[in-house]
């Protein structure tokens, strides 16, 4: 086994070729969620041009790519998964049978300690490293909308009934309804992204927006297209006019969920459920199997969802000062986090506190 270490923009266009074809596969080889866009080249790249230590570590067997290994390092040699805290997918992609020694795959790649929170499942070396498993909700659309459909309607059917009952109300009220899919207007994608930032400070969370390095990401993966892989734009428009609208990357068999948010002059509609269902019914007839709608505690995703995968957050160490030190300040964080959102009788309180700093906020501003 040979192990090599690559710069985003180092890596060959053949290199490039391997990975698209091993996620292309993954669904007939029994590892269907190393399909997910966040474990594509293209996001790997993408970040790499938005964020300093981006790496890519290439494993070959015989001469031939067996697995590649994005990641992101400092010069202490702490790693973390390319986009921690906004890739919903990570892990290592490879080809069937393939296995390694998670310790010696951090040497080769000069790492003390590989931090993850969204590491899928499936034959990871990483997976001893996992220090909690959490729920990420789907949507399977692999049998057709029709399908789908009758899956919510036995599954949740006041909420089935109460949604597109609200989507023919707006239809009424606003003079007609439109869907766009894949919509290419940028000028769309900075409404989508005021309106997601004003929602993350009305509820008191940090926004993402803020942080440059996010907004150009989210702005090159839209201009992002091939035949595996392309940033989606979808747009719900009311009296021609865009009311909620989702960005979330794609590749042949999977929509990752990713940036959702509507106009709140028309929540009484729940136009964002609206566009769930619409994005589905497209992604349907797209040839896509699944949506992921990404970790996280969400009544809307508990409602739309037809089952759950499972992924993990922690670490994998060599023992090293830098990696001791590093779990010494991240444990605590992390272990305070997961035990208020799991524990309704505290995530309650802490989010009502968290909106009323919010809306201080929005005041003041």
């Amino acid at each position: 086994m040979d192990i090599s270490v690559y710069r985003p923009g180092e890596l060959s266009a053949a290199d490039r070729a391997a990975w698209t074809s091993l996620q292309s596969k993954a669904h007939l080889q029994g590892s269907p969620e190393l399909a997910n866009p966040f474990l594509s080249p293209e996001f790997a790249l993408a970040v790499g041009r938005c964020r300093r230590g981006v790496r890519i570590a290439v494993v070959r067997e015989d001469g031939e790519p067996a697995a590649f290994f994005p990641f992101q390092r400092t010069a202490a040699g702490v790693g973390r998964a390319v986009g921690l805290g906004v890739s919903d997918a990570q892990g290592l992609v490879h080809r069937p049978g393939f296995s390694c020694d998670a310790r010696e795959l951090l040497r080769a790649c000069g790492l003390a300690v590989w931090e993850f929170d969204h590491l899928v499942e499936g034959r990871q070396p990483f997976a001893a490293g996992a220090r909690g498993s959490f729920p990420s909700p789907v949507m399977d659309v692999d049998q057709g909308y029709d399908a789908y459909l009758r899956h919510l309607r036995s599954q949740a059917p006041k909420f089935t009934r109460t949604t597109l009952a609200k989507e023919r109300r707006l239809g009424r009220d606003a003079g007609g309804v439109r869907y766009v899919h894949d919509e290419r207007d940028p000028a769309v994608l900075r409404t989508l992204m005021s309106w997601k930032s004003a929602q993350y400070r009305r509820t008191g969370r940090s926004d993402r927006f803020a942080h440059d390095w996010i907004s150009r990401l989210v702005e090159q993966l839209f201009h992002t297209r091939s035949e595996s892989f392309a940033g989606i734009l979808s747009v719900l428009y009311a009296d021609e006019r865009p009311i909620a609208a989702h960005f979330g990357l794609r590749t042949e068999r999977v929509l990752a969920c990713w940036f959702p948010a509507y106009d709140p002059a028309y929540a009484k509609y729940s136009p964002g459920l609206v566009l769930h269902l619409r994005m589905a019914e497209a992604a349907a007839a797209d040839g896509i199997a699944y949506l992921d709608l990404g970790r996280g505690q969400k009544e809307y995703k508990d409602s739309l969802k037809t089952r759950e995968i499972t992924v993990s957050e922690g670490w994998v160490t060599r023992r090293h000062p830098v990696a001791i030190g590093h779990r010494a300040r991240r444990a605590p964080v992390r272990a305070l986090r997961n035990t208020v959102q799991s524990r309704p009788e505290l995530f309650a309180p802490a989010d009502r506190m968290l909106r009323k700093v919010g809306r201080l906020r929005s005041y003041n501003q």
